[in-house]
């Protein structure tokens, strides 16, 4: 039976600065695994959560044009909270890139913001009603 979805995969162009940014926003890293010829297994996720991130380090030139560009300009990553003020701000303190200010949407309040190799992500705190 089909009951959840482990991991997926985030193109990077090297896994210890991907690592190094995660966990500056508060993410953990789970398992760094070396599988030899330079593929590593690097597991990472926000403290607690239960989804996870497979960084994956591109190889050749299809995987190194998509960096960032998974998917195709569009928010595609959401990155939930529980208190959006407080990681905002603690975001913001380290160099995260947002689009613009926060705003209310009729599902909770969100600011769009960039990863390091233009992944654009929403930071999103539902309203309970969403939930």
């Amino acid at each position: 039976m089909l009951s959840r979805i482990a991991h997926f995969a985030l193109l990077v162009p090297d896994y210890d600065e991907a690592i190094q940014f995660f966990v500056r926003i508060g993410f953990e890293c789970r398992e760094d695994s070396d599988l030899g010829g330079g593929k590593r297994w690097v597991r990472i996720a926000p403290r607690g959560g239960d989804t996870e991130i497979l960084l994956a380090r591109a190889v050749g030139d299809r995987q190194q044009t998509a960096i960032g560009e998974q998917g195709g300009g569009r928010v595609w990553l959401f990155l939930e909270t529980s208190d959006f003020e407080s990681d905002y701000l603690q975001m913001t303190s380290v160099g995260v890139v947002f689009e613009g200010a926060p705003r209310i949407e009729t599902y909770g309040r969100v600011a769009v913001w960039l990863d390091p190799w233009g992944n654009r992500w929403d930071l999103i705190e539902f309203f309970e009603k969403n939930l």
